[in-house]
């Protein structure tokens, strides 16, 4: 029988010209002013802050010299602050993976809820395709209930659909339901990338699946995968436990911790600290929830996503715009639950290891373009009335200083705390601060650096296990001592990248998808 779907009109905000905006040239007048102003602001601070320490470190090299101790004490107040919270969520995320959800799952009625799992791809090869479905089929959750939309792109061409022939008629048989969809090339007001593939096939279940089954969007979670995401046992189990058990499911997202750890016994070392800081920060984020936006693999409930008008197609940063649509369109009264459990994801690896560097320096720099939110979240607090003044103050300030901390804290601690040494002239070099600087540094430095100890500990606890031709005294001693790359990583694959994606949108020099290429060999 056919069942109304609930709840299903739009939300105020969502019918606003400011809604969906992707870039200044989307809106018109002043407000396309305002908003190419509020792209300019992220670069121009961090390049105001690297230049303003140059030109201290030149004309006033006392006041330099002083404000780069003050900034080394203060990252090393930071360094202890964020290890504190990296480690609770380790012990969280250790107790969940230990948790029996199944179990917990007895006392809650959840027979009602099913999961749509939208599996966007391009041209990775039927391997990876077949690794994230496989553990959908592993799943200790009731596979009728799983809907799973294998979607693929008209622009892929002939072998990628092959591929999703392939694959539906291996595993539909599986589920409750099994479709691919083929997103079409060049529509209207689309940017060719992962929002509007996971857009355009949301909207084709919805018509396909869920309203002729008579299924109410509220009984649906869906999870918005990367196609190499490899959902562990209990992992639905998981996700529906804390849907329920949250009062206004609606209202909120839901955010695994990404581990990217399919492929890591392939990758290089410098790919292995970069991609396990990245996992590293999504646990520090999943302590301070209040600063957490989506990432990468997430989930939401089917009505607050149509109520949103899906993912935006128009921008790069879906996975995380997603999150400031829908905060926007509710008021502000929405958030992000962390859920400490995790889900694993493949490490950017290229067959040469110059590639490997040059694909993580791109994805980084894609990462990094979430800068694109900071004028969207500007604009839209300033149109919604219905936000409070505090709550907006408070949210602004909190992604404006995280982009400005990545795009210059690295450089301030590695390169620029010397300058005042090498360009303050001879009269500073009498002074005796000049002379214990480098001593002051090196060991604030030193201490905040003790923290590669227990990120060495946490990263080895998360291994999977090791191939047998690996000794275990060869793999202890390379993923231990991996982490002397830090300092390399986090300027080369931090800070540079944060400041070339700040610089372009600086500069209205807009930057499309980039397509991560998925390769398990060397």
């Amino acid at each position: 029988m056919f069942h109304m779907n609930s709840g299903s009109e739009r939300l105020p905000f969502t019918e606003t010209p400011y809604y969906h905006t992707g870039r200044a040239g989307d809106l018109k007048g002043f407000d396309r002013f305002l908003y190419r102003c509020f792209e300019i602001f992220p670069g121009l601070l961090s390049w105001g802050t690297l230049i303003l320490v140059v030109v201290l470190s030149i004309f006033l090299p006392l006041y330099a010299a002083i404000f780069i101790i003050a900034f080394d004490v203060y990252w090393l107040l930071k360094t202890f602050y964020l290890s504190m919270h990296l480690r609770h969520n380790w012990r969280r995320l250790k107790h969940n993976m230990q948790v029996d959800w199944l179990d917990r799952m007895k006392n809650i009625k959840h027979d009602h809820i099913f999961h749509l799992v939208i599996l966007p791809f391009y041209k990775e090869p039927f391997e990876v395709v077949e690794g994230s479905i496989r553990a959908l089929i592993d799943n200790r959750y009731d596979k009728s209930k799983f809907i799973v939309v294998l979607a693929g792109e008209e622009r892929a061409g002939e072998e990628a659909r092959k591929t999703a022939i392939r694959a539906e008629a291996e595993f539909k048989k599986h589920f409750g339901a099994f479709i691919t969809t083929i997103h079409p090339s060049d529509l209207p007001n689309e940017m060719p990338g992962k929002g509007s593939n996971i857009s355009f096939a949301a909207e084709e279940t919805r018509k396909m699946v869920l309203d002729p089954r008579g299924i109410s969007y509220d009984r649906v979670i869906v999870s918005a995968f990367d196609i190499d995401t490899v959902a562990h046992s209990d992992y639905f189990n998981c996700l529906t436990w804390y849907y329920l058990n949250h009062p206004r499911r609606n209202h909120a997202s839901f955010q695994p911790v990404p581990l990217y750890n399919n492929n890591i016994w392939q990758a290089p070392a410098i790919a292995r600290v970069i991609a396990t800081s990245s996992t590293f920060w999504q646990m520090i984020q999943q302590e301070r929830p209040e600063k957490l936006a989506t990432f990468s693999s997430h989930a939401v409930s089917f009505e607050a996503l149509y109520k949103g008008k899906y993912w935006q197609r128009n921008m790069v940063s879906e996975d995380s715009r997603i999150f400031w649509n829908l905060f926007l369109a509710h008021d502000g009264d929405y958030e992000v639950v962390p859920m400490a459990y995790p889900v694993s994801m493949d490490i950017n690896v290229a067959p040469t290891f110059l590639g490997t560097c040059i694909n993580n320096y791109k994805q980084l720099r894609r990462w990094a373009w979430g800068v694109e939110n900071v004028p969207y979240i500007l604009m839209g607090f300033i149109k919604n009335p219905r936000i409070s003044i505090f709550k907006k103050i408070r949210m602004s300030f909190i992604q404006i200083e995280g982009f400005w901390s990545l795009a210059t804290n690295p450089l301030l601690i590695f390169l620029l705390g010397w300058l005042p040494l090498l360009l303050g002239g001879s009269d500073f070099h009498t002074t005796v601060l000049a002379y214990n600087l480098p001593f002051i540094t090196k060991n604030l430095m030193n201490v905040a650096m003790l923290g590669l100890v227990l990120s060495a500990i946490i990263s080895f606890s998360l291994l999977p296990p090791a191939p047998a031709s690996i000794s275990k005294k060869k793999y202890t001693l390379y993923m231990l001592g991996q982490w002397i790359l830090i300092p390399i990583t986090i300027i080369l694959f931090g800070a540079i990248p944060g400041l070339d994606a700040q610089t372009r949108l600086m500069l209205g020099k807009y930057m499309g998808f980039w397509v991560t290429p998925k390769s398990r060999t060397q």
